[in-house]
């Protein structure tokens, strides 16, 4: 059991259910979506977002990097909480610099 709080950004809510829009079984992801935001608290954007959105983006235009801007805001939304990322997509979310990545 973890006893740290467990929050997701909005940009992830909305791509958790895009995924399941997209799923070979919508009906089965849609309640797998709605029973996993229901156990996460939702965390708000603030200013400090759209700060660390503006500096990582204008970091990353300068190195030639790309970067999408719904991964920027997702991995943004862990830097300005100083949380780790969970994820998979370890080859994206590396490009923003001093960004903690747990991968599963």
């Amino acid at each position: 059991m973890v006893d740290e709080e467990l929050w997701v950004s909005p940009a992830v809510a909305c791509e958790l259910y895009a995924g399941a829009e997209n799923a070979d079984h919508p009906g089965r992801e849609h309640r797998w979506v709605e029973q996993t935001l229901t156990a996460v608290e939702l965390a708000l954007p603030s200013l400090a977002l759209a700060r660390a959105y503006g500096r990582t983006l204008a970091t990353l235009q300068r190195q030639g990097l790309v970067l999408s801007p719904m991964d920027l805001l997702i991995g943004c939304a862990a830097l300005v909480d100083d949380a780790p990322l969970v994820t998979r997509n370890v080859r994206h979310f590396s490009r923003i610099p001093t960004l903690r990545l747990l991968t599963y």
